[in-house]
């Protein structure tokens, strides 16, 4: 079922390597809600800098970051499929996969779905939501045989 529109923005200075438009879309569809809904989502890839500048003005930590979420707060009394957007930084999901000792491609499922799920209101603040969310992402990944990022890999 196809119920995703996707814009994929890449802004890195270097594109080589990146998951392709049918990647992104194969990792977002399943962690949408399954009905008739078309939603409309913006995958932004930047680099670290510009990563540092959104993660600082919007949530006051001056750091690059793997996923910032976006989610679009439609106003009362009008019904928009955009879920918002996500912005990636390319940099910090390659080190993060190498640091990790996990596969780059697996990663960078796991930050798409990880955002994803934020834009759909899911939140790991809280133990009980963080528990939920990590959940969905395990099974997520899991129907694209992709193992569970909160395992260890030594």
């Amino acid at each position: 079922m196809d119920n995703l529109d996707l814009d994929l923005q890449l802004a890195s200075q270097d594109t080589k390597g990146l998951p392709s438009e049918a990647d992104f879309m194969q990792w977002i569809q399943p962690a949408l809600p399954q009905n008739d809904t078309c939603f409309e989502l913006t995958v932004r890839i930047v680099d670290e800098e510009e990563s540092q500048n959104l993660n600082h003005q919007y949530r006051g930590k001056d750091k690059s970051t793997n996923v910032l979420s976006f989610p679009f707060e439609v106003p009362d009394g009008i019904e928009l499929p955009l879920l918002g957007d996500l912005v990636i930084c390319r940099q910090v999901v390659e080190k993060e996969a190498v640091e990790q000792n996990k596969k780059l491609f697996h990663h960078w499922a796991h930050m798409v779905i990880h955002g994803t799920l934020h834009l759909r209101g899911f939140d790991h603040i809280k133990e009980d939501d963080a528990q939920e969310m990590e959940s969905l992402e395990i099974s997520i990944l899991g129907q694209l045989d992709i193992p569970n990022p909160y395992l260890i890999n030594e």
